[in-house]
């Protein structure tokens, strides 16, 4: 039996007091595209399990696994090799059975991995503190742009065209509550990105800038000349991050004056998991800045014995103080993918990270030469990583999925990123990492050149 607590009566009163006509105009904000208007198509109403299973089986079937073809989808989320150990560890009970460390006293294990992962962290992203992880990259984003404003008491946010557009409509419906103002612009098929453009748009109201390095396009930004110029009226520099690997290969953003730097951890130990959980990353360059930082922040002390202990040395979220003194309220830490994460990063070391770039670098390279040579195909970008963008002269879209067809997940289109800028659609953004064969980028290679003749 259901259990319905509520009256028609008791709903009627509650819409009257939000001041709303009926339940669904509580859904307004959620696209009219997003929402079901009958049950699921293709899903019976009523079946037995065994036949709910054999159902869902048969559709499963359908997808092509990133395991199961050459795979070079990317745009923030990374196919990379993942260690058996890393379940392995990440499942032993001092660390899956002590998820939330609101105790310290039965939660050391988790305490000291969270410290460990802030100390990571931070030292990848040349910061001086990173907190205990947060929901993921995009929300993260958000996080560092409402910081920047607690921070300069200014409310205009300039975005990088660069920035994965995910993360910029994630800022964008987070201000509407917030009335910040976020001036914002699509990429530039350029091969790099024009760093003149973007710092002409810093003004004395801007609160901060937000660079994706690398950008969604590939393209290394230069971040040293762009926090030059925001410091310089004033202004705050975030750094954003969905790819921790090329850390590995080019220089923290920290170390080239951003103050505040966020990103995507799935890279390293989460996998891609058929879209989630994923694992946002956030770190301060300026210990001052700490207290304005969201979510939760572990520490090391001692006990009443002398010997050495982790507590929660800092939480300024909604659900451990007054709602009003709050730096944020959806800074939900994703504690198993960060222990996954810092488990796969303590498995490789930092020579282990760096030879691991490398090798992303370097298949990077043979794809792109080899891309370059394919009738119909330009390189765009000048410098990379392991990720790229080739122009193809039409509509990528429908490229991407002819290749689909013939068991080639050949990239992400631009044109699905950015439906609304047609001179963006014959962008296709190419990742290679160290799971990709020479034997995949020649199917890639071959593939496009059958279908672009």
């Amino acid at each position: 039996m259901r259990y319905l607590p509520l009256t028609d009566a008791d709903r009627s009163a509650m819409l009257d007091k939000i001041g709303v006509a009926d339940i669904d105009a509580l859904f307004a904000d959620v696209p009219a595209e997003a929402r079901l208007s009958g049950p699921i198509a293709g899903l019976p109403l009523h079946q037995g399990e065994m036949a709910v299973e054999r159902h869902i089986r048969a559709l499963s079937k359908k997808n092509l696994a990133a395991g199961d073809a050459p795979f070079f989808c990317g745009a923030g989320a990374y196919r990379h090799h993942i260690p058996a150990s890393v379940d392995h560890i990440i499942q032993r009970g001092e660390f899956l059975t002590a998820y939330t460390p609101y105790q310290p006293e039965i939660a050391q294990g988790t305490l000291q991995m969270l410290f460990e992962f802030q100390s990571q962290v931070a030292r990848l992203y040349g910061c001086a503190v990173a907190n205990a992880s947060m929901y993921d990259g995009s929300t993260a984003c958000w996080e560092a742009v409402a910081m920047a404003g607690r921070i300069t008491r200014r409310k205009r946010a300039v975005l990088s065209g660069g920035l994965h557009p995910h993360y910029a409509e994630t800022v964008r419906t987070m201000a509407k509550f917030t009335e910040d103002e976020i001036a914002d612009a699509p990429p530039t098929l350029n091969g790099t990105p024009d760093n003149a453009a973007l710092i002409a748009r810093i003004d004395d109201q801007t609160s901060c800038v937000v660079v994706q390095y690398p950008d969604i396009l590939g393209r290394i930004p230069d971040l040293a000349a762009i926090a030059d110029a925001a410091h310089a009226r004033g202004a705050l520099l975030i750094a954003v991050n969905t790819e921790p690997v090329a850390l590995g290969a080019i220089l923290s953003p920290g170390e080239l004056g951003a103050d505040i730097v966020v990103g995507e951890g799935q890279a390293l130990g989460v996998g891609l998991q058929f879209g989630g959980p994923y694992l946002g990353l956030f770190a301060v360059r300026d210990p001052r800045h700490v207290r304005q930082m969201p979510g939760r922040l572990c520490g090391e002390t001692v006990d009443a014995g002398g010997k050495r202990g982790f507590v929660l040395t800092l939480s300024t979220r909604e659900q451990h103080i007054r709602r009003e003194k709050a730096t944020s309220n959806i800074c939900t830490n994703s504690g198993l993918c960060a222990l996954a994460f810092s488990v796969h990063l303590t498995l490789l070391g930092e020579e282990g990270l760096r030879r691991l770039a490398a090798e992303n670098h370097r298949l990077a390279c043979l794809a792109a030469e080899r891309l370059a040579k394919v009738p119909g195909v330009e390189l765009l970008n000048d410098s990379f990583f392991n990720e790229f963008t080739v122009l193809l002269g039409g509509d990528a879209r429908a490229v991407v999925r002819r290749l689909a067809d013939r068991k080639v997940l050949a990239g992400v289109s631009l044109g699905r990123l950015y439906p609304a800028h047609e001179a963006l659609h014959q962008g296709l953004v190419v990742a290679v990492t160290e799971t990709t064969s020479e034997d995949d980028i020649e199917r890639l290679a071959l593939a496009l050149q059958e279908e672009l003749a």
